[in-house]
């Protein structure tokens, strides 16, 4: 994963013996010891090296017990953070609707003109995706395609709030420009960018991430808004 969510990546030791206690002999003193992730930490990892295993290659489905293997852990051990895999793939989803969303809101704040506001949010949107190839396959459905339902209506949700929020943004610039009928082109133009960002997208996971979704985005957007 490019982007990390905002919790702990690194493990931190902990020692058995409470602090300052001597070990009974040298051998003991010697010993290695153990590393323990802190609370949640575990839960981050998981999450990681999923999105990491999502970029590789091939990975049609992902099932729990590969996932073990790559963190050295049982299948048990993911269940104790996690109650199924859909709740994994829920973990990603929440970090790419909070990292979107967080890009976007900043946007409508610090940017007045509503036309600029659509092309930075179609920006943020592909770069996004563009920094997290593991993610891309979520948020097109490639890796929900044998997973719960709810997965991919979460994932046409995030999508449908994109559209609005680009909406909302176009209706100001259509307005600020006389336009007669505001409304109408609002909604065109916003289903019309969000279906171009989403075909980007999956031609970027398609293509094995070869086919940048930005490449030539200035001229795209141009024509688009």
């Amino acid at each position: 994963m490019s982007q990390q969510p905002d919790a702990p990546t690194t493990a931190t030791e902990m020692h058995d013996d409470p602090a300052g206690a001597e070990a009974s002999n040298p051998a003991e003193a010697a010993a290695p010891t153990r590393k323990r992730p802190k609370p949640g930490e575990r839960r981050v990892q998981i999450l990681q090296t999923l999105a990491s295993m999502l970029e590789q290659p091939g990975a049609d489905r992902i099932t729990t017990a590969a996932l073990a293997a790559k963190l050295s852990v049982s299948e048990a051990a993911l269940y104790r953070h996690f109650a199924s895999k859909a709740q994994m793939f829920e973990g990603l989803i929440e970090f790419i609707e909070s990292s979107v969303f967080s890009l976007i809101n900043q946007i409508v704040e610090r940017e007045t003109d509503g036309g600029a506001q659509a092309r930075r949010m179609i920006q943020v949107l592909l770069q996004f995706g563009e920094k997290n190839p593991g993610m891309t396959r979520v948020m097109v459905g490639d890796a929900l395609v044998f997973e719960n339902e709810r997965l991919i209506a979460r994932m046409n949700q995030f999508f449908d709030r994109v559209e609005s929020q680009l909406r909302q943004s176009l209706r100001s610039a259509a307005d600020s420009a006389g336009s007669t009928t505001p409304t109408v082109d609002a909604n065109g133009r916003a289903s019309a960018l969000t279906s171009f960002s989403v075909g980007r997208l999956q031609r970027y996971a398609r293509s094995g991430f070869k086919r940048m979704p930005t490449e030539q985005l200035d001229i795209a957007l141009g024509l688009l808004t």
